[in-house]
């Protein structure tokens, strides 16, 4: 065995979908939603990623538990130690965002899904001078998405998501 063959690789990225209840989403708007992220996101994202779609009572549990904040928040991400992490995206949220700004709630999803995985590659729009946003934007461009989630000019008047 040579010296680089016993490197330690990350794998590619890899995503799984699950509803509420950990069962896998195949079918409806998030189908896919696994695959189309392991091809849209930077090629440093690697590891295993889990997306939970959940109901907005638990996105407020959540929000609440994690981030002192009472109310439903479209996106959470919860970094890992073993993978790479994890990210809860509210349905309800999500379905509201979309019909807000004209696209279907797949796309929502896919928006919210580039915003959590880059949460969980370390990027942080409340504390940084711009950076977050411009690999949103370069990514959400290269996918064919809409304005991406800090971009856009329609806000809540509450803080939507972390």
């Amino acid at each position: 065995m040579t010296r680089n063959s016993r490197r330690r690789t990350v794998p590619a990225l890899r995503v799984s979908v699950t509803d509420a209840r950990g069962r896998r989403v195949a079918t409806g708007p998030a189908a896919g939603l696994g695959s189309w992220l392991s091809k849209a996101a930077p090629a440093r994202a690697r590891g295993l990623v889990s997306i939970a779609i959940v109901p907005d009572a638990t996105m407020r549990r959540l929000n609440r538990v994690h981030r002192k904040v009472d109310h439903a928040t479209d996106v959470l991400s919860f970094p890992g130690t073993i993978s790479l992490g994890d990210i809860a995206i509210a349905r309800g949220v999500a379905a509201g965002q979309a019909k807000a700004a004209g696209h279907s709630l797949r796309t929502e999803l896919r928006v919210l899904a580039i915003h959590g995985l880059l949460h969980l590659l370390g990027y942080d729009h409340e504390a940084d001078t711009g950076e977050m946003r411009r690999v949103e934007d370069r990514l959400r461009r290269r996918a064919g998405l809409p304005a991406g989630l800090i971009g856009r000019t329609v806000r809540s008047p509450r803080p939507t998501h972390r």
